[in-house]
């Protein structure tokens, strides 16, 4: 900055000051300065929970509280401290695929690393591919929001970051109005004290996911077949849809031993649910040196009930994953290559681990998919849904008692096995995507990031109507038995229905549309 003494007199009255108005004009320039500087930041808050004061989101009801919790600024806050969250024990050894180091973590993969942010794929058709290389590291810039309209989704909005937002409007239904509403996930009616896990919404950065209409819903989708396909999360979040779809029309049950199957006779769409703990073929037979009851999984198989139905499905979401953790032996190329809980002694080489084996199974069925000569739907891989037992397992202790808010920025820590099962994901997707012959389209629905953020949706000790359940940690500290994977109902999973709607309205507006 320039020495600017020379604008007023010298304190021994030199002769070599300048006229008064130099004096004026400079303060006028700084007086313009601060006042233009002032509407910048005004108008361009640079704070991430500044832009929710500046921005209201509103949903069809009511105007959303802003109170949120940002799910993209950690890069910024320095997450935490090196505090470990987990139990690490007990633990197994997890064998990499050339047999050259063995990584220990526990029976559910906790272990302490920062989240990271991911880079997920807009909604785009199968030509789009995921860029694998960009899972890790932090947007150091939250973008200003574009608040869309309630009626559609903004084109080509990011719908997997944003923030949890507080909505006093309250859950699209309620466990009393959804009668096939599982026991174990109705948290409600297996006494849960606190509700406002049914209140918090998900708002992207960039647009506003508009509240889900079940009419709407139902015309687009009309003469169509939604299929849920998977584990016990996917049937976690078909009821979810079913509750939703309940509000406005009572569907005919036309289920079936292999299926459940739910038609809704005014537009004549059918929601169905096919059971597929692992996605591909498996059974309990012997094979090779592997004995009968433990099940062998054909990693290159599809399931072959799932691809006997597939012609019937229009929208087919995916749902696997969690199943890896249980005991199991894989064969790849008609040969035992591993196994999990299972293996007959150490001098045998075990060429892949469980999370190896989940990659595989993931490639397989989306090839199957999108090159079966009688399917051009749309197939929705939903990502990872992120468990949230903390000091153990689900079968050493694990806990999410007494989770009553989404986390904050600076309390997430990452679960190392979650991280792993989800790189598999998007690598099988990335693979499968220069594969597809039938003219069928494939959507990544990218949900782990944001679902990490709510421990809170789970029914925790609240999975029974037993009156005398335990609820709170006993005086050891020991924690009651409790479920903190599946999603309470109404609660969280709802959010991925919403999801699946935008989803769908991208795909068949835009066909109408042309």
């Amino acid at each position: 900055m320039k020495d600017m003494s020379w604008m007023v007199a010298s304190p021994n009255g030199s002769s070599n000051s300048k006229p008064l108005s130099w004096i004026v004009v400079s303060i006028g320039v700084v007086a313009v300065i601060i006042t233009f500087a002032s509407w910048f930041f005004l108008s361009y808050p640079i704070s991430s929970s500044a832009h929710g004061h500046f921005y209201g989101v509103e949903s069809s009801q009511t105007q959303i509280n802003t109170t949120s919790v940002d799910v993209r600024v950690n890069g910024s806050l320095g997450l935490g401290d090196n505090k470990t969250l987990f139990d690490l024990q007990p633990s197994i050894d997890v064998v990499s695929s050339d047999n050259s180091k063995t990584e220990r973590i526990d029976d559910n993969g906790n272990s302490q690393v920062l989240f990271r942010d991911s880079t997920s794929p807009k909604i785009a058709p199968i030509t789009k591919e995921v860029n694998s290389s960009e899972t890790s590291g932090l947007a150091s810039k939250v973008p200003i929001p574009v608040v869309g309209s309630n009626s559609s989704i903004v084109k080509g909005c990011d719908l997997y970051h944003g923030n949890w937002i507080y909505d006093p409007s309250g859950p699209l239904y309620t466990n009393n109005s959804c009668p096939v509403l599982t026991q174990t996930q109705n948290c409600q009616g297996n006494g849960r004290p606190d509700k406002d896990y049914e209140n918090w919404r998900w708002k992207p950065f960039e647009c506003d996911i508009p509240r889900f209409d079940p009419r709407k819903f139902l015309e687009l989708m009309r003469g169509k077949t939604l299929a849920f396909i998977g584990d016990s999360v996917a049937r976690n979040q078909m009821e979810s849809m079913m509750c939703i779809l309940w509000q406005v029309e009572e569907p005919k049950n036309q289920g079936t031993r292999n299926m459940q199957q739910y038609y809704f006779e005014s537009t004549s769409v059918t929601i169905v649910r096919i059971w597929s703990s692992w996605l591909v073929k498996h059974n309990s037979e012997p094979f090779d040196f592997a004995p009968a009851g433990v099940e062998k999984l054909y990693l290159e198989s599809p399931d072959e009930m799932l691809m006997e139905f597939l012609p019937t499905f229009d929208v087919v979401v995916l749902s696997s994953g969690h199943w890896f953790t249980k005991q199991c032996i894989y064969i790849l190329n008609n040969e035992v290559v591993g196994g999990r809980l299972w293996w007959p002694d150490k001098s045998r080489h075990m060429k892949i681990n469980s999370i190896e084996a989940f990659g595989i199974s993931v490639e397989t069925i989306l090839t199957a998919l999108v090159t079966h000569p009688n399917y051009t739907g749309l197939t929705i891989l939903r990502s990872y849904s992120p468990d949230h037992y903390e000091g153990g397992g689900w079968n050493t202790g694990g806990s999410c008692t007494g989770k009553v808010k989404p986390l904050v920025p600076g309390e997430l820590v990452e679960n190392k096995y979650n991280a792993a099962m989800y790189k598999q994901q998007v690598t099988g997707f990335n693979r499968v995507v220069k594969k597809a012959t039938n003219g069928s389209r494939m959507i990544l629905m990218d949900i782990t990031e944001a679902f990490q953020y709510r421990h809170d949706g789970h029914p925790g000790p609240y999975r029974s109507t037993d009156p005398n359940k335990i609820t709170t940690r006993g005086r050891d500290g020991r924690p009651p038995p409790q479920d903190c994977l599946h999603w309470c109902m109404p609660g969280p999973v709802d959010t991925w229905n919403e999801i699946v709607f935008e989803i769908i309205k991208e795909e068949y507006e835009s066909d109408s549309a042309s």
